[in-house]
């Protein structure tokens, strides 16, 4: 689904992982493109990732995580999908992660939460520069 708002701003919730390496073996993904001016941001929310070696269990998919939220610049070169540039970072100060297991609604509101506070940060005129990782 895409939205656009009066000021330019499209938010658009997408059906594919964003991140993650292993996120075909995860449950729970989000993928939402921010677009604004000259910025393609891509929020990625992974989580529930299914176990190898436990029948029916799941894994932590980080440090003391079953779910993460990233955020990447759009790949410039991707003009069809905007698929994450992992090289580029895009730093966010809301929670990133959650250490429960039963927590997908949690993890909902999670990258709700900043795809908010990274449309605000757009049309504050923030400069969201990458960073090389």
């Amino acid at each position: 689904m895409r939205i656009r708002l009066k000021d330019g701003l499209t938010i658009e919730e997408r059906g594919w992982p964003g991140h993650f390496i292993l996120a075909r073996k995860c449950l729970f993904h989000r993928n939402t493109l921010i677009r604004y001016n000259d910025y393609a941001i891509v929020v990625s929310t992974v989580g529930l990732m299914q176990s190898q070696t436990i029948p029916h269990g799941f894994e932590e998919i980080g440090h003391n995580r079953f779910f993460e939220t990233m955020a990447f610049h759009a790949d410039q070169n991707d003009t069809r999908y905007y698929d994450a540039d992992v090289s580029r970072q895009v730093r966010f100060e809301s929670q990133w992660q959650i250490a429960e297991m039963d927590a997908d609604d949690k993890a909902n509101q999670m990258h709700d939460t900043v795809v908010r506070e990274i449309a605000h940060r757009l049309r504050a005129g923030e400069d969201l520069g990458a960073s090389a990782d």
